[in-house]
């Protein structure tokens, strides 16, 4: 299993195209610098009335497969 943290800030309305499903993937760079791209609907469950803003870790399995995506702060 692998983990990388990294930290989101998207406001409201960035946060509506991939909502609405208009932008499939959020690219990112976690910690120690690689972009990693994920799904966008991973992120929904996090967004609020001022949009998505915290630190986060992603759980990829062996093969790079989406295991988890929580908020740490």
């Amino acid at each position: 299993m692998q983990e990388y943290y990294f930290y989101l800030r998207l406001t409201y309305e960035q946060c509506l195209a991939y909502y609405e499903g208009d932008i499939e993937s959020i690219q990112v760079v976690e910690d120690g610098g690689k972009s990693i791209r994920f799904p966008a609907a991973h992120i929904r469950r996090f967004v609020s009335s001022i949009g998505v803003n915290g630190r986060f870790r992603l759980q990829l399995d062996d093969s790079n497969r989406f295991i988890a995506l929580e908020k740490v702060t």
